[in-house]
C-alpha cells in the first residue's frame, strides 16, 4: 500500500491552529507583536518557572534550547511557505533531511491532530 503523499502546507498554521482552541485572539497577537522574540521566550519562560522552584519543564533548558528552537522554526517554516519542499529550501535543508527533521521533531503530528 502507498503511503499518503501530503506535500503542501497550505492551510497549516500555528496561529489558526491556535485561535481554534481558543488560546489566543486578534488582541492577544497585536500585544505580542510589539515583544522582541527574546523577550517573548524570556517571559514564557518565567511564567513557566514560577510556580515550581524555578526549573521549567524539568530538564536542563540551556542543553534543550536548540531542540526547541528547531522545533519552533520547523512549524514557522511550514506555516509560511506553500510546500513542504519550500519549507525545507526556507530552512536550508535538502527535502530528505527536510523529511527526517520533521519525523525527529514530530512537527507533521502537530499540524495533524485533532483539533
Amino acid at each position: 500500500m502507498k503511503a499518503k503523499r501530503n506535500i503542501t502546507t497550505l492551510n497549516t498554521s500555528t496561529i489558526n491552529k491556535l485561535k481554534s482552541k481558543h488560546m489566543i485572539d486578534d488582541r492577544f497577537l497585536i500585544q505580542i507583536g510589539n515583544i522582541s522574540i527574546e523577550d517573548l521566550i524570556a517571559a514564557k519562560l518565567e511564567l513557566a518557572a514560577a510556580h515550581i522552584n524555578n526549573r521549567p519543564y524539568g530538564f536542563d533548558m540551556w542543553r534543550n534550547s536548540v531542540y526547541i528552537i528547531k522545533d519552533a522554526l520547523l512549524k514557522f517554516a511550514i506555516s509560511t511557505t506553500k510546500s513542504k519542499k519550500d519549507a525545507a529550501r526556507y530552512l536550508g535543508l535538502t527535502y530528505s533531511e527536510f523529511k527526517k527533521v520533521l519525523r525527529t521533531y514530530k512537527v507533521n503530528d502537530y499540524f495533524t491532530e485533532d483539533i
